[in-house]
């Protein structure tokens, strides 16, 4: 007989006791919805809206790139709900690959823990890149110039201000910022609450201060054709090219996940989590829109196919001052991005190495600095050199599609979870199941449509990649199969 352990599935019995032995006392019900709200809010307003518009709109959408911000949106908010209901259930640290291993099982954890190296560690790589296009705009305002061919991906054409071209060699303002970020956690440097405060109090400025001033130098003439003519393949502008802007700037609404984890610390998760969980998408989604109108409306759309987007618009105003002000506040928020990035992907990888699934020096932590700095040393330099070397544009799909499949089994997850576990608690339940995570599915795969087919074709080889992996270590050495090895 075939031996099918490594199918199990950790029950949900044994998570939320070990979650409450590991807490010792149930969390403090302390958050209202407006906590929430602002809690979403901040971890919305990120590296998306700042690195991926321009990019978006310049090859697929041009200024109906605000139409591809409301789909994005609405996908999200099934999701979105799906993430609540698991976080309530669950109470541990928020991470898809732990809902997935309560209710799929073992080989279905291993294969979304892969799936979100893309989202954790490619999109690392994908803010290192629109980093260092800020840090060499804003460098030129004040008169240091670096060479483009010194910022940018092998094989990337720069049109240069002589109106001349050429070709980039390499990244090195990425490699710079990942260095020093990985250096930080290594040491085991940590963003206070209050840090992280202030970063998401810039990051708001610098957006709504985008938007306020802009707006008076607008040209309306760049809006013109609003969906600009399909050019005969899909995905190139028209209809199609929406969608697959929608799945593109999807990388803008990565973090909206994290609002979930408040599931159990919510004074009336039932009313409080659906009010913070839409109401933070709302009002986020209105932003990017209005961002996205107002740099379509600064710049033509075919002039953004740039890592800094915003920093293109804000030179097209032309107030100096304003323009250095708003790409320091978007350093400043990018910079934040990468260190939660890079921090979230070792410790995912951690948890997968205490699980048996990865080698244990994932899970060895610093007898000193109390870090798993082996694990957090190899990701920095793998996220370096990808970011060093491949175009944003490569990197903000496979962030985008390596995302939405994790959100599919997000939503599958509660649907599953309804029959096989329906006595469990749940503090907060998604309306309308099946329905909602239905309409979940679906959406995810509709932008993952939008997306071409080479995109697809990476995620195939990721995947089986990570399966040859899982089948020669992970299966041999899983605590779950094996217990008594460990």
């Amino acid at each position: 007989m075939a031996d099918t352990s490594y199918m199990a599935r950790k029950s949900v019995a044994d998570i939320v006791g070990s979650a409450d032995a590991d807490e010792g006392h149930s969390l403090s019900k302390s958050l209202g919805a407006i906590s929430i709200t602002a809690m979403g809010i901040g971890a919305i307003i990120g590296a998306g809206i700042f690195v991926l518009t321009g990019t978006a709109a310049a090859q697929f959408a041009g200024p109906s790139i605000v139409l591809s911000f409301v789909l994005g949106g609405i996908a999200c908010a099934f999701v979105g709900l799906c993430y609540s209901e698991l976080a309530a259930m669950l109470p541990v640290c928020g991470s898809s690959y732990t809902y997935t291993y309560a209710t799929l099982g073992e080989i279905f954890a291993w294969i979304i823990g892969w799936d979100l190296i893309l989202e954790y560690a490619m999109g690392a790589a994908t803010v290192a890149v629109g980093w260092s296009g800020y840090i060499v705009s804003l460098l030129h305002n004040v008169g240091i110039n670096i060479p483009p061919v010194f910022a940018t991906a092998p094989g990337t054409v720069i049109k240069l201000a002589d109106g001349s071209t050429a070709t980039g060699i390499v990244n090195l303002p990425a490699i710079v910022i990942i260095a020093i970020l990985t250096t930080m956690l290594v040491l085991g440097t940590k963003e206070s609450a209050r840090l992280n405060n202030i970063m998401v109090a810039v990051k708001l400025v610098v957006v709504v201060a985008f938007i306020a001033l802009g707006a008076f130098f607008i040209k309306p003439a760049n809006w013109h054709p609003f969906i600009p003519a399909n050019t005969g393949e899909f995905g190139n502008f028209g209809m199609s090219g929406i969608l697959r802007g929608s799945a593109v700037v999807f990388f803008a609404f990565i973090g909206f996940d994290a609002v979930s984890t408040a599931a159990q610390e919510a004074k009336k998760p039932q009313r409080d989590m659906p009010i913070g969980i839409l109401g933070s998408l709302i009002i986020c989604t209105i932003l990017y829109i209005l961002v996205a109108g107002v740099l379509t409306g600064l710049v033509p759309y075919a002039e953004l196919n740039v890592p800094d987007p915003i920093a293109k618009g804000v030179d097209a105003i032309g107030v100096n001052w304003f323009s250095i002000l708003i790409k320091i506040g978007a350093l400043t928020g990018l910079t934040t991005v990468i260190l939660v990035l890079l921090y979230g992907q070792s410790r995912i990888f951690f948890t997968m190495s205490t699980d048996g699934l990865l080698p244990p020096l994932f899970a060895r932590v610093h007898p000193r600095l109390q870090t798993p700095y082996l694990s957090q040393i190899l990701i920095g330099s793998v996220v370096a050199i990808v970011a060093a070397l491949t175009p944003i544009s490569v990197l903000g799909e496979m962030v985008s599609i390596g995302t939405l499949f994790a959100f599919i089994l997000v939503c599958g997850a509660v649907i599953y979870l309804r029959r096989s576990d329906s006595d469990a608690s749940r503090p907060f339940r998604v309306p309308g199941v099946p329905i909602v995570p239905v309409l979940g599915i679906l959406f995810c795969l509709l932008l993952m449509a939008g997306l071409p087919l080479v995109t697809w074709v990476r995620l195939v080889v990721w995947l089986v990649i990570g399966m040859t992996i899982y089948m020669s270590y992970g299966r041999n050495h899983s605590r779950l199969r094996y217990p008594e090895r460990h």
